[in-house]
């Protein structure tokens, strides 16, 4: 699946989750408040990633590990589309130049 098809696979998620949202409160999230769910979301990534390195106990880490890192790429997708950004632009612009840093760093 690339990147063009997980991007409507988590905008269909997210019309679905509006309706839902409207269902239950009478209205959508707000791109802020997803945001917000998003940083829920990392702060249980980072308690996984602790678990995997042994240093957290949680029961089944790596298919929770799985789980939380694709519902923090869900988040991004989301985000992304909601605040106009071309997200797989961003990333080829934004990793050339960092590729571009590092490797003339490591020439010095």
């Amino acid at each position: 699946m690339g990147l063009d098809e997980l991007r409507e696979t988590a905008l269909r998620l997210n019309a679905l989750y509006g309706q839902l949202e409207r269902k239950r409160w009478g209205r959508e999230w707000t791109t802020q408040e997803l945001a917000l769910g998003f940083m829920g979301d990392v702060g249980d990534l980072a308690k996984l990633v602790q678990a995997h390195a042994g240093v957290r106990d949680i029961d089944d880490v790596q298919a929770r590990l799985g789980h939380e890192l694709s519902d923090c790429l869900w988040s991004i997708l989301v985000l992304a589309d909601k605040c106009g950004v071309d997200l797989e632009a961003e990333f080829r612009r934004n990793t050339a130049g960092l590729i571009q840093y590092v490797s003339a760093e490591l020439e010095q």
